[in-house]
């Protein structure tokens, strides 16, 4: 399969549009943050700032693939009984969509939601049906990615795709078995139209286990990567982080330059770095950040928040590997991944093909 074109919704900073351009793949990106657009303009990332609910498939005629990975925040609050009243509202939207039950209804029905994001992950679904229904014109490729909570809402979608004529396969991703330096699980779904076989790609690197040495593991595979061999200090160092620790100061947990960093997050910028002899260095800098998600070092990160735009991104080495799965292509080469060490500008987005929607924006992730 050779695309034409990806529309992506949410696209954020540009983590899978850069993957793609390096692909040989064109992207327009749709995104409702503001500070995610000027990263993205300074890209030269064709963008459309605004609401995708705002948006069909009919304003992106020329991308025949579908590429998003909405807001989770409301599947996400570990334990808790909303999280999953969520969770349980967004199947029995899947199945209405599917149902193909008026749209009015859906709609009047979604805005009575206690949180408006919990819907936006439907989005990628409507635009799915509509691209079926209202234009004839289904997508050819599908592909969606999230936190591990949103994998029971991407496999209620590939039992609908499936009754579209999508051959889909659905799972959970770790990120260093792509070699990116960084331990972080992706829910990860890619669709094909048509009778064609479809699966998510095979692992290339080892996943990282604490304490067992990365020479250890299928011979097949390569050594996960390390921390310092995407960010150049002089001495080795460790990272001191309190993700996931529920504040408690004692449970900050520790990596080595010699490990893959922990789950970058949109508090990046809050880990301490100290050298092994305990003294206090430099925190890491936006581009030393980004290249923990496989951004290229000279990548124009802009406007405010940077942070969390780099926390909320798609790792590009992954995304490379997913969007080859998906177009049924062998995995990127070597020479393809060295690529995404640097970032060559296509220049500013054109006014045409930047638009800004003042109003009904949707909540950023």
């Amino acid at each position: 399969m050779q695309p034409t074109k990806i529309v992506d919704l949410f696209a954020g900073p540009g983590g899978l549009d850069v993957a793609a351009e390096k692909l040989g793949v064109p992207t327009v990106g749709v995104e409702w943050d503001s500070a995610a657009c000027t990263t993205r303009r300074a890209a030269g990332l064709e963008t459309v700032e605004g609401d995708v609910r705002l948006y069909d498939p009919s304003h992106f005629p020329e991308a025949d693939v579908l590429a998003g990975g909405p807001p989770c925040q409301t599947f996400t609050v570990a334990g808790s009984g909303a999280g999953r009243r969520a969770l349980d509202d967004v199947l029995n939207f899947v199945k209405r969509f599917v149902a193909r039950e008026s749209r009015e209804e859906i709609e009047k029905d979604l805005s009575k939601l206690d949180d408006e994001r919990t819907g936006l992950v439907l989005q990628p679904l409507r635009w799915a049906l509509d691209a079926i229904d209202r234009f004839d014109r289904p997508y050819r490729a599908i592909v969606l990615e999230q936190v591990p909570a949103v994998l029971p809402v991407w496999q209620a979608y590939a039992e609908a795709l499936d009754g579209e004529g999508y051959t889909v396969d659905v799972g959970i991703l770790h990120t260093e078995a792509f070699g990116v330096p960084q331990t972080r699980r992706r829910a990860v779904l890619i669709a094909r139209h048509g009778d064609v076989e479809v699966a998510l790609p095979d692992p290339t690197h080892r996943t990282y286990r604490k304490g067992v040495p990365r020479e250890e593991g299928p011979a097949a595979l390569e050594e996960w990567r390390r921390m310092a061999d995407v960010i150049d200090r002089p001495t080795a160092f460790e990272v001191i982080s309190n993700y996931g620790t529920g504040g408690d100061p004692k449970a900050r947990g520790r990596r080595g330059s010699w490990e893959p960093s922990a789950t970058v997050t949109g508090k990046i910028s809050r880990n301490r770095v100290v050298g092994l002899d305990g003294s206090e260095l430099d925190r890491f800098s936006f581009s030393e950040a980004g290249r923990l998600q496989t951004f290229p070092t000279d990548y124009p990160w802009s406007g405010r928040d940077v942070g969390q735009q780099i926390g909320n991104a798609v790792p590009p080495r992954l995304a490379m590997h997913v969007l080859s799965a998906a177009f049924g292509w062998s995995p990127p080469s070597e020479a393809m991944l060295r690529s995404l060490n640097t970032w060559k500008a296509h220049g500013p987005s054109s006014p045409a093909a930047d638009t800004s929607v003042p109003s009904g924006s949707s909540p950023s992730e």
